[in-house]
């Protein structure tokens, strides 16, 4: 993604954040409240996610929400976790590369949450600082 905002948020089943990343962000002065902008707009796509996932099998959702230059493209598992990707610009790879990301961080945070000492809706960069890694590689991969 060429644009300035890129934010990869799973969601657990209370609503709570599991894992965040900013693959991209701006200058270090507004990077704090671009965080929190980042958090409030992904957060607030959640109903529409949750409307949506009802209405077709496919979990991969697309864009499911807009706000001002921003999208959310979301996918939601098997287990109903909520993988939600906010960004303002779509990559050469268009909507195959948001897709192919979701797929990798899919498989990825399976593996995490087969681990016995990991306990659902909890923090994963708690547990592992190896998901961290893995994700951050993932993101540059198909996001930027």
């Amino acid at each position: 993604m060429s644009g300035n905002t890129c934010y990869f948020v799973i969601v657990g089943h209370n609503d709570n954040p599991v894992y965040e990343l900013d693959v991209k962000s701006g200058g270090a002065d507004k990077q704090e409240d671009k965080k929190h902008l980042n958090q409030f707009i992904a957060h607030a796509a959640l109903d529409l996610v949750d409307e949506s996932k009802w209405k077709t099998t496919n979990p991969y959702l697309q864009k499911v929400d807009r706000f001002n230059d921003y999208y959310i493209a979301a996918f939601v598992t098997a287990s109903h976790m909520r993988f939600l990707l906010l960004y303002d610009t779509l990559s050469r790879g268009g909507e195959d590369s948001i897709k192919s990301f979701f797929m990798d961080m899919y498989e990825l945070y399976t593996k995490a949450s087969l681990n016995p000492f990991y306990e659902l809706n909890t923090k994963l960069t708690v547990t592992s600082k190896h998901f961290d890694t893995k994700a951050q590689q993932i993101a540059k991969k198909h996001l930027l």
